[in-house]
C-alpha cells in the first residue's frame, strides 16, 4: 500500500530551532509523493514551505494543513511548470507569501512519458522538456536572483541517468540527464555567492504514480541491491540533509536502493 506522507507527518513534532529554522522553501510538485514528503520533512526541520501543484488542489491543501500542524507557515500555489511564466513566477509568489525571501528551492516536479522511440511525437518531446528541463532552469534562474549566501537549489533527478534498465525511457532519460549538467553548472556559477546546487537520484519509490504493488513493481524492485521499493520519506531525508549542508555542491546523490550498483 502506498504510504500517505501527509498522514504520516501528523504527530511528528516540528523542530522549532532545527537546522532550517527561519528559512523559506519552495517545493515544486509538492502535493503528493516525494514532493509532499519533502515539504513535510523541511517543515519538521524548521522551514516555512510553499508548494506548487497543477491538478491536485485538495492534496496540496492537505499538505499545507499538515505543515501548519507542525507549527510552520505554508502555502499552495497553482503553477504549471510547462508554462515559462508560471515556472519562474512561482518563486516570486513564494517570496511574496512567506516574508519576501527564498532560501531553498527543491525542483521536484517532473513528468514521465514512456514508450518506443518511434512512437514519440514532437509534441511529446516539447512537453517533457518544457516541464523536466526548461521549467527547472527557469525556476532555478529565478531563485538564484533572490537567494543570498546559504541558498540551496536541490533538484530531483532519476536513477535512469546512471543506469537505464531497458527500452522505452529515451525521452525521460534524456530530460533527467540534462539536470545533471545543469546542477554542476549552477554549482560553479553560484558557488562564489555561497549558494549550493545538488541533485538527488531516486530509484523505484512507492508513490501514487509508481506504487510498490503495481504491475511493474516486481521487476523494478529486482533491479535494486536491496530488493525493494524506497519510501518517499527516504528521499526527503537526503533532500533535507542537502538543504542544511554548507560544503556540498555540484554533487549527485543516489537514493535508489543500489539500482546503480
Amino acid at each position: 500500500m502506498t504510504p500517505n506522507p501527509v498522514t504520516a507527518a501528523h504527530g511528528s513534532p516540528a523542530t522549532s530551532h532545527g537546522p532550517l529554522h527561519g528559512t523559506v522553501a519552495l517545493v515544486t510538485g509538492g502535493s503528493r509523493g516525494i514532493g509532499a514528503a519533502t515539504a513535510l520533512r523541511l517543515a519538521q526541520e524548521g522551514a516555512d514551505v510553499a508548494l506548487t501543484y497543477v491538478n491536485g488542489k485538495d492534496a496540496a491543501e492537505d499538505v499545507v494543513r499538515a505543515v501548519e500542524a507542525l507549527g510552520r507557515r505554508a502555502v499552495a500555489l497553482r503553477a504549471d511548470s510547462a508554462d515559462a511564466e508560471e515556472a519562474a513566477g512561482a518563486v516570486a509568489r513564494t517570496a511574496e507569501a512567506l516574508g519576501g525571501r527564498l532560501d531553498i528551492l527543491v525542483n521536484n516536479v517532473g513528468i514521465g512519458l514512456l514508450g518506443p522511440l518511434e512512437s514519440l511525437s514532437v509534441a511529446d518531446v516539447d512537453r517533457v522538456l518544457a516541464v523536466n528541463v526548461r521549467g527547472v532552469f527557469l525556476a532555478s534562474q529565478a531563485a538564484a536572483s533572490r537567494m543570498t549566501a546559504g541558498g540551496r537549489i536541490i533538484t530531483v533527478g532519476s536513477c535512469v541517468t546512471q543506469r537505464v534498465p531497458g527500452p522505452g525511457t529515451t525521452l525521460y532519460t534524456m530530460s533527467k540527464s540534462a539536470l545533471v549538467g545543469l546542477t554542476k553548472a549552477l554549482a560553479r556559477e553560484l558557488g562564489a555567492r555561497g549558494i549550493t546546487a545538488n541533485i538527488v537520484h531516486p530509484g523505484p519509490v512507492d508513490t501514487d504514480m509508481n506504487p510498490a504493488g503495481g504491475p511493474f513493481a516486481e521487476g523494478q524492485a529486482a533491479m535494486t541491491a536491496l530488493g525493494r521499493f524506497g519510501d518517499a520519506a527516504e528521499v526527503a531525508s537526503t533532500v533535507a540533509h542537502l538543504a542544511a549542508a554548507d560544503y556540498v555542491t555540484g554533487a549527485e546523490f543516489s537514493v535508489d536502493g543500489g539500482h546503480a550498483a
